[in-house]
């Protein structure tokens, strides 16, 4: 029978079927406002379906790629595998966009039941020896091929995508390689989900007013608020929720309570109980490590650092242990500075990790006269989002207009056009700022649709930006500290990438480019936050609409390098841990906590100071997509403090010209090309480490 009959039979089949069940939105073409995603239509119930059928229509794709008896091309083939999965794709976007930030139990079940399915789906494609021959048949004679750099990068980064995923196995070995990846895929949900219901659980209740003493009014407010929610009327609640632990340690007075939250924060997933996650991660790692193994490599960190800048292991720890001297040099000299003021006030302790919060602000007060309370005022979330807006219209020329009319799966949502400043539509953005138990803790950057061309027509991106920002209060609004507004900057700047990318193809677009390249984008916008330029316009006091006083912003530039010692520390040993995990050759059981305290013991790692995220709770390398890559923030960080030199260098932080350069040969171009190329082209030279050294107090 003709193909095309067959296609046409089964389309045929599928629309009856369609006619004959209950709708499913997630399988409608969405007729809203720029396609967005009709949320209020969509129940838990559509999920399983809509993914069952998204990927029997990209089975469909796939055989039709594999099957055709004519010569492989790069149309009918790399181009019809980027193309293919528009549905799954589609489904997959937002079930896991919304299993981070709405999530319940029925969606936690659906995570646990389409894990191992989307795991065995991946693996059909990848193992599918006629395709993978038809890939190959491409890939092989590719210098003879007239390709432009991105067709270039598609057809490179497809065909690496089956070497890596087992094409080259054998069939005994692709089996093996099939249920670890399907064992794997369900343990990373399951790690995840432990330390969502470790931070949702816990609660740290004050009843006694005196435990309240040092903490400031607004910390107060909100503490009232939480134990109202949490059915605690008359009391005081803390989480494990940034917004309010952190707070906590930073100025209550009771020692003894600031150590309970503490621990409880360093220790979850670390109880011996149900929530555990010590099996789960060690399992983790051994699986990890026998996949590398059956792929040809020495470990975990060798296969994921091929795809990365930094290509293997040993360039990573290079680069770690030419931070981690002078780091730690610094963050001694801080716990001196601490340990001198405890003495002063004729305590009798020695400053533990539970107080490091505490005596700081305590220092950064008496050193610079500058304290969190004396900021918040000044950065309420409106004025902030409103900031780094503005910042991007003076950089890119792009625009902003606040849209009612696009649903919305929560009342604390936003949504937001974004436009070139011809008012060309570019995308949407939706921002989603406050923590609920629902939601993963942290910050990121994702997508509800991916900007692509086809057809000759752009298909414009559905980005959206999530975080856990302090939360109004019933007689105030959201007012951040320096590290939230920080954090803001940080993930708009993901969001500027996937919006303002050019890309032909949807598997080099936006934001999918190596994982220690793509910080990139968003810590450059981090440097603008706190320039007076930008500070001078947007800080302003919430009540009296008054700007920040000159001589606050002072204080401010004064203390950037404040507590750089402690910061680069446990950043630089959560990163060292990830590292120490995934080059770990054994595969048998761990002992999660002996190797911990091994892997900081051989770093020197200072008691006063813990990593940033121990083993139990590093959701990045658990259960995201991290995995020995946790040292790209760093990594990232020399080309950013690099980069914001080049508009220091020319005179002007809004230099139109380097600005210009930096949209069109970084945020353009997606992941399109190598990394280190786009960068020497949009800087002329490759990146020093020296304005990172700088910028961190390091030198």
């Amino acid at each position: 029978m003709d193909r095309s009959l067959m296609v046409s039979l089964a389309a045929c089949t599928l629309m009856l079927s369609a006619c004959q069940s209950p709708r499913n939105p997630l399988l409608d073409q969405w007729d809203t406002p720029f396609g967005a995603p009709p949320f209020s239509e969509i129940t838990t119930a559509h999920y399983m379906p809509a993914f069952e059928e998204g990927m029997t229509l990209h089975r469909e794709e796939i055989r039709t790629i594999a099957d055709n008896t004519g010569p492989a091309t790069f149309a009918n083939t790399i181009e019809a595998l980027d193309r293919s999965g528009s549905t799954l794709t589609r489904v997959s976007n937002v079930f896991f966009a919304m299993n981070s930030s709405m999530t319940n139990d029925d969606m936690q079940r659906v995570a646990r039941e389409i894990a191992p399915l989307l795991s065995k789906h991946r693996d059909e494609i990848l193992l599918n020896d006629r395709l993978f021959q038809r890939v190959k048949a491409v890939y092989d004679v590719r210098e003879g091929l007239t390709l432009t750099e991105e067709q270039r990068m598609l057809l490179t980064k497809l065909y690496r995508r089956f070497a890596r995923g087992g094409a080259l196995l054998d069939a005994a070995k692709k089996e093996q390689l099939k249920k670890m990846n399907e064992e794997l895929s369900l343990l990373q949900v399951k790690f995840g989900e432990h330390t969502l219901a470790e931070n949702n659980a816990y609660e740290l209740v004050i009843d006694d007013r005196a435990d309240l003493a040092g903490l400031p009014a607004s910390v107060v407010a909100a503490a009232t608020e939480t134990a109202n929610d949490r059915k605690h009327p008359g009391k005081w609640v803390f989480t494990l929720h940034k917004p309010s632990m952190l707070p906590f340690l930073q100025y209550a007075e009771n020692r003894g309570l600031r150590e309970k939250i503490y621990d409880a924060y360093i220790n979850r997933g670390n109880h011996n109980d149900s929530l555990d996650n010590k099996g789960i991660l060690s399992r983790i790692v051994g699986l990890r490590q026998q996949r590398a193994e059956l792929l040809g490599y020495v470990n975990h960190a060798s296969y994921v650092l091929e795809e990365n800048m930094a290509k293997e292991p040993k360039s990573v720890y290079a680069l770690l242990q030419q931070l981690w001297a002078p780091a730690v040099r610094r963050a001694k000299a801080e716990v001196y500075d601490m340990q001198k003021l405890i003495d002063q006030e004729k305590g009798d302790s020695r400053l533990a990790p539970w107080d490091w919060w505490y005596y700081a602000e305590k220092v950064k007060k008496a050193r610079y006269d500058l304290d969190e309370n004396m900021l918040r005022p000044y950065f309420e979330l409106n004025r902030v989002r409103q900031a780094v807006f503005d910042v991007s219209t003076r950089l890119f020329g792009v625009q902003f207009a606040e849209l009612n009319d696009v649903p919305k799966y929560h009342e604390d949502v936003k949504v937001f056009e974004v436009r070139e400043a011809t008012g060309e539509h570019i995308g949407v953005l939706y921002v989603d700022y406050f923590p609920r138990p629902s939601k993963e803790g942290g910050a990121w950057m994702g997508n509800f649709r991916d900007q692509s061309k086809r057809d000759g027509k752009k298909i414009s991106p559905v980005i959206y930006n999530v975080g856990n920002f302090t939360k109004p209060t019933s007689d105030g609004p959201s007012l951040l500290s320096l590290d939230e507004v920080t954090t803001l900057f940080h993930e708009f700047g993901h969001a500027l990438h996937g919006l303002l990318t050019d890309c032909t193809y949807e598997t080099v677009s936006g934001t999918s480019t190596a994982t220690d390249f793509v910080e990139l984008c968003s810590q450059i916008m981090e440097n603008w936050a706190f320039e007076p330029e930008v500070l001078n316009q947007y800080a302003r006091h919430y009540k009296t609409g008054e700007p920040m006083p000159a001589d606050l912003v002072e204080k401010i530039r004064r203390s950037e390098q404040f507590n750089q010692g402690f910061v680069t520390v446990e950043y630089l040993a959560a990163s060292f841990l990830d590292l120490d995990w995934h080059t770990a050759a054994s595969t048998d059981q761990i002992d999660v906590l002996g190797f911990e305290s091994k892997s900081m013991n051989a770093i020197g790692l200072i008691p006063e100071i813990a990593p940033r995220y121990r083993s139990s709770y590093f959701n990045h390398i658990f259960s995201g997509g991290y995995s020995s890559g946790y040292y790209s923030y760093i990594w990232a960080e020399v080309l950013d403090a690099d980069a914001f030199q080049a508009f220091k260098e020319a005179g002007n932080l809004f230099d139109p010209a380097t600005a210009k350069a930096f949209r069109e040969n970084i945020l353009a171009r997606g992941g399109s090309e190598e990394g280190m190329t786009l960068y020497r082209r949009f800087r002329g030279k490759d990146p020093s480490i020296e304005p990172l050294l700088e910028r961190r107090g390091l030198k």
